[in-house]
């Protein structure tokens, strides 16, 4: 699906008003100059949501979790204790590091990270996933359309980590192994504040994508008498 298509359907189904998803991919050069970012490299989502693109990599995300996730470094030796004595997420430092092997979180294949509004791409076909700032409204239609065509009790997945964790590591993986699993986060308190209050995330892996964008012309989202009255409702109307 060409991305004119893929925002027009989305334009049709979600309005005007809804903000467009971001994907994201890695390269060996970088797309865009992007300056250091001081702590959670998430701060730069309002940037990309404004249009801009954003290329990372070990030398400008300053957070140690950021690197981790994104696959740039191993985990810090530090973040265990840090995120159970100091951040107080977990109540001991070996649920930390056990949380995070569950993950199976894999090494960047190349040095940039570049994340863009996907208006920003010409196609698809070689992002790593698609992430989705969305209102409750908005999420409602997302994991709706991930139930539609699974049985999967897991089709939509949230699990313990931090905002980088949750829309990169985690739709990493699965793309990697071409899962159908969707993640949903933005929980973690340390990236609220760089997240609009009334929005949380909703990670896609382009393994998902491919077979979603095949069912999206079926489900409730363009074929029932429901979700009109949702789009009403995000559009403004009463």
């Amino acid at each position: 699906m060409t991305t004119e298509t893929f925002i027009s359907k989305f334009r049709d189904i979600f309005g005007e008003k809804a903000t467009l998803p971001f994907v994201y991919f890695y390269t060996d050069e970088p797309i865009a100059e992007t300056a250091k970012t001081g702590g959670c490299f998430f701060k730069t989502f309002a940037q990309i949501e404004q249009g801009e693109v954003v290329s990372l990599n070990e030398s400008n995300i300053r957070c140690g979790g950021g690197k981790f996730y994104t696959g740039f470094t191993p985990m810090p030796e530090r973040v265990p204790k840090f995120v159970s004595y100091t951040e107080r997420y977990k109540q001991t430092p070996e649920q930390v590091v056990d949380s995070v092997e569950q993950m199976n979180i894999l090494p960047a294949p190349a040095p940039w990270l570049n994340i863009m509004r996907v208006d920003h791409v010409e196609t698809l076909d070689h992002i790593e996933g698609m992430i989705f700032l969305a209102t409750p409204d908005e999420l409602s239609g997302l994991c709706g359309w991930a139930f539609f065509d699974s049985q999967d009790p897991m089709a939509v997945t949230t699990a313990f980590g931090s905002g980088c964790s949750s829309m990169f590591a985690n739709v990493t993986t699965e793309n990697r192994r071409g899962g159908q699993r969707c993640f949903l986060g933005l929980f973690d308190p340390s990236v609220r504040p760089c997240i609009d209050p009334d929005k949380l995330g909703f990670g896609i892996p382009k393994s998902r994508l491919d077979t979603l964008l095949t069912t999206l012309d079926e489900c409730f989202l363009t074929n029932s008498h429901a979700w009109p009255k949702v789009r009403e409702r995000m559009e403004g109307g009463e």
